[in-house]
């Protein structure tokens, strides 16, 4: 199978900054690459600069998708208007439904030390962005593994050799894996049929289908082929898969929406302090 089928699209992060100033590196919602439905935006934060995250997120408003926040190293409490609190560390998960509006924050629990985690925002369709919003916590040791051969695999979301992962999101399931591999090592990517296939990595440096991705680099992959990872050296990858909703998507800050008047909409709720009734 040729590169240029495997290989649909190649991108690296850009910097960027969010929230009260907080320095990341935006991956999807970039100008080189919008979304791929149902994946709106991922961003990876890493840092052990405390002025580098330390502001944090403040109280900000979501509405029309989900978030799900994925922990590598560090400490981040969660707040919202629904009275949810909760905190995240290491290999941790915090996933939230937005829906029809939440307003929290995401706020570091450290002054000091490496925080580096990623944050995915997945969209809703049409018949679910103003539903009720939903709210979990997972904590590291509740996310399991899969040992493969020179690594292991957790499995935040979907199913992976016969084990699911914690985060669950019925009618629109998606695969959410984290790859831990060892240099030497090979590992072949899942095929379970989604049309939509990224993978992100983030440490280290693998060849796929011939060509070398370091760390930092995304690529939209194809759905059906069969692929083989080869792990120059010690590496962290992620892989993605959905279905794509196939709606159209309208887009202003924190607002997920399918069309600009139901933009409007949120950012009048927002002001009026009707945004999560």
């Amino acid at each position: 199978m040729s590169r240029q089928r495997v290989i649909k699209h190649r991108v690296r992060g850009m910097p960027a900054q969010d929230g009260a100033g907080v320095k990341l590196s935006r991956v999807i919602n970039q100008p080189a690459f919008r979304h791929k439905d149902p994946f709106l935006m991922l961003d990876e934060f890493k840092s052990d600069n405390p002025y580098d995250y330390i502001a944090g997120f403040p109280p900000h408003p979501h509405r029309g998708f989900c978030t799900l926040s994925y922990m590598l190293a560090g400490h981040m409490a969660h707040e919202d208007s629904k009275g949810n609190k909760g905190e995240i560390g290491p290999g941790g998960l915090q996933w939230m439904k937005a829906a029809r509006g939440m307003i929290h924050s995401e706020m570091p629990k450290q002054e000091d030390g490496l925080m580096w985690g990623f944050q995915l925002w997945i969209n809703l369709p049409a018949d679910e962005k103003m539903s009720d919003p939903d709210y979990a916590d997972i904590p590291g040791e509740s996310v399991p593994e899969v040992d493969v051969e020179g690594g292991s695999v957790r499995v935040l979301s979907g199913l992976y050799e016969g084990t699911e992962g914690p985060v669950k999101a019925p009618g629109r399931q998606f695969l959410y894996l984290d790859y831990r591999m060892d240099a030497g090592s090979r590992v072949t990517l899942p095929q379970q049929g989604q049309q939509t296939r990224l993978a992100y990595v983030y440490s280290g440096e693998v060849v796929l289908d011939g060509v070398t991705l370091k760390a930092g680099e995304l690529v939209d992959l194809d759905a059906e082929a069969e692929i083989e990872i080869v792990v120059k050296e010690t590496s962290g990858f992620l892989l993605l898969a959905a279905e794509p909703i196939g709606e159209p998507i309208a887009q202003y800050g924190p607002f997920v929406m399918n069309t600009e008047a139901e933009l409007r909409q949120a950012f009048t709720d927002y002001q009026n302090g009707t945004l999560t009734n």
